[in-house]
Formats: structure tokens, sequence, C-alpha cells
């Protein structure tokens, strides 16, 4: 019996921190949404174990487009960063980042401004980073 005993507590010992790093990281749900200059994304991830938070980084081109859908120049096109940690409660975390393209001069009506390239990434371990491209 104290053989069986010794074995269980030995097996626990070895295996605990194998189950207590378990997960898949992954996002449930990755959207964006636009309010004039201002790009929003808000998600949701999962699978993300026992990490205390997670970092999550937003990128995006912003380009200042007129009316005929004209393509801009060099000088209407800048990159928009965002990022922030987020706590993680029973392997799971929600997200919102907002990132503002501001132009010079500024991008005002009729022109308008329109993201491309949105991607969010959680960089928490940068060994083994992950995104949702929007």
């Amino acid at each position: 019996m104290r053989m069986l005993l010794t074995s269980l507590c030995v097996a626990a010992v070895l295996y605990a921190p194998l189950a207590a790093q378990a997960g898949s990281p992954h996002f449930v749900t990755c959207t964006e949404s636009q309010d004039g200059s201002t790009l929003s994304v808000d998600g949701k991830e999962a699978g993300l174990g026992d990490e205390p938070q997670i970092h999550v980084v937003l990128s995006a081109e912003a380009q200042c487009i007129n009316p005929g859908n004209h393509h801009p120049q060099a000088g209407n096109k800048e990159s928009v960063t965002a990022s922030g940690s987020f706590p993680v409660q029973n392997g799971k975390a929600l997200f919102s980042l907002d990132a503002a393209a501001t132009f010079q001069p500024p991008c005002s009506p009729p022109m308008s401004v329109v993201f491309t390239s949105v991607s969010v990434c959680d960089d928490t371990d940068p060994a083994n980073v992950y995104c949702c491209t929007l």
C-alpha cells in the first residue's frame, strides 16, 4: 500500500507541471470597427492554460483616400499600432485596442480614412507568436 501511495505521489509531482502548462492558444473572436480615423479591435482568446496575462498588438496601414477611390501618394499613408496586456481568467482573455491615424495635412472630407493590412497578434511568448488577420 505504501509503495502504491509513493508511486502515485511521484507521478503527480512529475505530471502536474505538464497539465498546468497545457494549452492551445487561439483566437475565438477577432473583430474590427472604425469610427472616423480610429480603428478598434475587440476579441476573445482561449486555450491559454495558466498564463496570468496576454500581450496583444494591433497593427494596420491607414490611407487617406480621395472620393474617386484613388490610392494615396506616400504622404497620405501611415502605419498605426496599439498594444496592451490583458488578464487571463479560466484560460480565456478578452481584449480591446484602439489605434488612431493622424495625417498632415489632415484627412478631411471629402477624403476618408481606410484601414488595410489589419493584424492582431498575441506576442506573450516571443517564440510562439500567433495572429488574427482581418
